[in-house]
């Protein structure tokens, strides 16, 4: 007698060997990815290191009403602002440098759950950086009346760290997005550093373009967010330069990868 095949009722769950991964598993999976290469390790290693250099220089120069921890905190972030682009463009290019591609969809074939996850993996990882950021003000803060005549204001609201949240995931994102366009870890660095520098430097030479450079210079618009001089203009300056330097890249990246082919 032949067996009989069954059918699982409608409504049933699959058996747990088979279920996709979970967004937040494929996260944890990226952010490992990210850290545990030596690139990747070094870079993090470096950026945490050039935010600690840049408060000690605070911490012994410059004025008496400077050395406070929200002065601490947000010098501390410019240089890792430069650096986390990087972070984000790795975070993407390193499995098509590699390629391992085809084994990570193959593991889990909708591509777009895929960059969901390394997108998030990125942002978690400017968290992390700005998380320095507070212990290295922290600890020169403590330091100031020691070594130096200065007050060590502890003043700092939540809105500014909101601030400095959104300035560091912004960049990171558009290192991310660069990166999702290109596919190329070399290229992406490189363009990255040219376009919006040679955009930046177009705006200071050419009067026709200092006011769209007001809008489309993201150096100028996303500092405003360390400076706290927020008001509706500078928001909207702001969402015109991420709309093209992080939506516009991140968009054609994401078309390039669900429609291109993996070898």
């Amino acid at each position: 007698m032949s067996a009989l095949t069954t059918v699982p009722a409608a409504g049933t769950h699959r058996p747990a060997h088979t279920r996709r991964p979970s967004l937040a598993r494929l996260t944890a999976v990226e952010l490992r990815k990210a850290t545990d290469t030596r690139a990747g390790f070094w870079l993090l290693a470096v950026i945490a290191l050039v935010a600690l250099a840049i408060v000690v220089v605070q911490l012994f120069t410059g004025s008496a009403e400077d050395r406070n921890f929200a002065d601490f905190f947000g010098g501390a972030q410019l240089g890792t602002g430069l650096l986390l682009p990087v972070v984000g463009i790795l975070a993407v290019t390193g499995e098509w440098s590699q390629r391992t591609t085809l084994a990570t969809f193959a593991l889990e074939p909708r591509r777009g759950r895929v960059v969901a996850s390394k997108l998030g993996a990125s942002a978690l990882l400017a968290v992390a950086v700005v998380a320095a950021g507070l212990v290295w003000a922290a600890l020169a803060n403590l330091l100031a009346p020691v070594v130096t005549d200065a007050s060590a204001s502890w003043e700092f609201g939540a809105d500014g760290l909101g601030r400095v949240l959104l300035f560091q995931v912004i960049n990171v994102l558009v290192g991310s997005a660069f990166g999702l366009a290109l596919l190329s870890t070399p290229l992406a660095i490189v363009l990255y550093f040219v376009l919006p520098t040679a955009w930046t430097v177009l705006g200071s030479l050419i009067s026709a373009l200092e006011t769209p450079a007001q809008w489309l210079d993201l150096s100028s618009t996303t500092t405003v967010l360390l400076d706290g001089d927020l008001t509706g203009q500078a928001w909207a300056q702001l969402g015109t330069s991420v709309a093209l330097w992080l939506a516009l890249p991140l968009a054609l990246g994401l078309v390039r990868v669900l429609r291109s082919e993996v070898k």
